[in-house]
């Protein structure tokens, strides 16, 4: 079978420096979000505006909880829900900036009395979910992902 490829198309509309405002909109979902320059790299930081950090770091999370979901599904495992908090961390260097990790800490929450068994198998998905996922893919190599997830 060829391989598929599957086109994801957003557009992005700019005005101004790093004092500027802008809109991201999908074309498929017809979402948009307002963007602006977040307050530590000089921006406005505006309130309901987002950045390419912060989307990245949802990307990534948000990637991984849907990736968990569909494997605890597949496996028939007993979850109820999946809740990440996610940390991006970028290093500044001069004029240099680098993207270097991403925490991820998925909370778990099983149906009442699964036993420790099944909790051990959850949290061994859990981990393994990472390699699953088309965006931890994407970065692997030039970003790390750590994943610490807990059983609620």
């Amino acid at each position: 079978m060829p391989a598929i490829t599957h086109p994801y198309e957003i557009t992005v509309n700019w005005s101004g420096g790093r004092d500027g405002t802008g809109i991201a909109e999908t074309q498929v979902s017809q979402f948009a979000f307002p963007l602006s320059v977040p307050t530590e790299f000089m921006g406005p930081g505006m309130a309901g505006q987002t950045n390419p950090e912060e989307m990245f770091t949802a990307t990534v999370a948000s990637c991984y909880a849907i990736t968990f979901g569909i494997i605890a599904a597949n496996r028939k495992l007993p979850v109820d829900s999946v809740s990440i908090t996610a940390s991006g961390e970028v290093e500044q260097n001069g004029a240099s900036f680098k993207y270097k990790r991403i925490i991820l800490r998925p909370s778990i929450t099983v149906t009442p009395g699964t036993d420790s068994a099944i909790h051990a198998e959850i949290l061994s998905y859990a981990i393994k979910t990472d390699q699953y996922c088309i965006i931890g893919n994407a970065i692997r190599g030039s970003v790390e992902i750590v994943i610490e997830p807990t059983i609620a």
